[in-house]
């Protein structure tokens, strides 16, 4: 992905080097919590869930808040974040470190095209979104999370949240590398975001609450799918940016973060009444879909018949 001429956002708020993710705990002192979150039938162990409601006590945060956040683009397998380095963490994180250039310059192409997709497709005003580097724990307006539970965006303060370790799981463990398949992340997440100002979230969040739990793990995943094609919608837009190879690594990335192929991975079998993500087949099918259409409009996930 060429981003050497690209112009970063100043839209990213780094709060790595801080400890527990900008929760004031100084760095190598305090406990080191480990959080279990894995991918069993679709959701947190019960070790995840007696931790958040510890931990949602100690810090009052509601616990449905921290179970129910923002959309995610998914977990990946459980793993120990608390040790984890990154490159260049340690200490206070320098501006100019690569994680960060790459991610602020990603973001920045995805503030453009939105912008020229707000003006032009739907006449309204795009409000950019914050993207928050953190490591290891974070707390956001929507309760607290853990870099086991993936990147994620949280419509409460309307920010992305990515701890850049999970770009390691996903080439190591995952199966997904690549700077394009990483520059995707991104932009699945801001596709969120989008749908948060168009107002498609809050009618969401208000429709699952009244749902049984496998018809609201179905509204997820035509959300988290609609999120995936407006990814394929910046892609699109930024086709001038890609080399040979990278259209290929970012629906490796979508197929890798299947909720068929993790459930298969982590317990042998699938629960697709438990999926909130989307197949491997159908986060493929509509990030191409955006891709090669470039149209908000070929996105309405909810009105398809067929997935």
């Amino acid at each position: 992905m060429r981003l050497d001429d690209e112009r970063p956002s100043e839209n990213v708020e780094d709060r790595r080097g801080g400890g527990m993710g900008g929760f004031g705990f100084p760095r190598g002192g305090g406990r080191r919590v480990r959080i279990p979150v894995g991918r069993s039938r679709g959701g947190i162990g019960i070790g995840g869930i007696i931790l958040i409601l510890a931990l949602s006590y100690f810090l009052g945060i509601n616990p449905l808040e921290m179970l129910n956040g923002g959309g995610g683009l998914a977990p990946t397998q459980q793993r120990d974040v608390s040790t984890r380095q990154i490159p260049g963490s340690g200490n206070r994180q320098a501006s100019n470190d690569a994680g960060k250039i790459f991610v602020a310059k990603v973001l920045g192409t995805t503030e453009r095209t939105w912008e020229r997709v707000f003006s032009q497709q739907l006449g309204k005003y795009y409000r950019k979104p914050t993207l928050v580097l953190f490591s290891g724990y974070v707390r956001s307006a929507c309760g607290m999370a853990g870099a086991a539970m993936g990147p994620f965006y949280c419509p409460r303060d309307g920010k992305v949240y990515i701890d850049l370790s999970f770009y390691d799981d996903m080439k190591r463990k995952l199966g997904a590398p690549g700077d394009f398949a990483q520059a995707y992340v991104i932009a699945h997440e801001v596709g969120h975001h989008v749908q948060n100002l168009l107002g498609i979230a809050d009618k969401v969040a208000a429709a699952r609450s009244r749902l049984s739990k496998a018809e609201a793990n179905a509204l997820s995943v035509r959300m988290e799918l609609q999120a995936d094609c407006l990814a394929g919608i910046w892609g699109h837009d930024n086709a001038r940016l890609l080399e040979k190879g990278d259209l290929e690594e970012a629906l490796n990335a979508a197929a890798a973060i299947g909720d068929d192929r993790l459930q298969r991975r982590s317990q042998g079998y699938v629960v697709p009444e438990s999926f909130t993500h989307g197949t491997s087949a159908q986060r493929v099918r509509w990030f191409r879909r955006g891709f090669d259409t470039g149209d908000v409009r070929a996105c309405d996930t909810f009105r398809a018949k067929k997935l």
